[in-house]
């Protein structure tokens, strides 16, 4: 099991199958938060509106409210908990439409526990570069998301806006493997040909950019999975 985190999340789980909510609401717990759980859709936006968690994770299909109308009603109120929604339809619609409700990812069902620890890393990631400040640092490669900026020691790195959508993603999610088909889905769309080497080109105008000479390299493959951005 993955090291605990620090300091200490609070995730919030909102599961009606029983199994499943205990089973995820243990590993979490393992994991090194701090972890409530309910059964349904009333039950997490009521918990959500009054002590807002640093994530939550949510099955779509719920009693009284779906998961989709709690993620629609919480932005509508201005709410930016980061959400991670749990479904059984696999569909690409489905996903769009969980997406476009205002889940920040989704993962489908059944998944792997280290997927899904991996998925709540990066909400809770991104939520506290959020709370902190627009910029990431790896080592010395900083990106700052508000001006748009990327600098590595000295010297500032002009990129495209794909670069940088793409540069950002793997930033946000440190030290995470992402696969090729969630880079695909998250900077060109789910219509997007993943057969395409689109992908593999977009890396290596990166690589040019930000690895120069006898820089450290910071963004690496992982054959036959996809891409990670890490320390040296």
């Amino acid at each position: 099991m993955p090291a605990q985190l620090a300091p200490k999340f609070r995730v919030l789980v909102a599961e009606d199958d029983p199994a499943v909510r205990s089973a995820v609401t243990r590993v979490l717990e393992l994991e090194g938060h701090e972890v409530s759980a309910v059964n349904d859709g009333n039950a997490a936006l009521d918990a959500i509106l009054a002590k807002p968690p640093h994530a939550v994770v949510m099955d779509v299909m719920m009693p009284f409210l779906d998961g989709m109308s709690v993620c629609r009603e919480l932005r509508r109120r201005g709410n930016k908990t980061p959400i991670l929604l749990l479904t059984a339809r696999h569909e690409v619609g489905d996903r769009v439409a969980g997406l476009d409700a205002g889940a920040d990812d989704y993962l489908v069902k059944p998944f792997a526990v280290d997927e899904l620890l991996a998925r709540v890393r990066a909400l809770l990631r991104r939520h506290s570069s959020a709370t902190k400040s627009s910029a990431l640092v790896v080592a010395d490669l900083k990106l700052d998301a508000e001006r748009r900026e990327v600098t590595r020691g000295n010297r500032t790195i002009d990129l495209t806006k794909t670069e940088f959508d793409l540069l950002q993603l793997l930033m946000e999610q440190q030290d995470i493997v992402l696969s090729r088909d969630y880079l695909y889905e998250h900077i060109w769309g789910f219509n997007f040909e993943t057969n395409s080497k689109s992908l593999d080109v977009y890396i290596g105008y990166l690589r040019r950019k930000i690895e120069v000479g006898n820089e450290p390299k910071l963004l690496h493959t992982v054959r036959g999975v996809g891409y990670v951005v890490r320390n040296p």
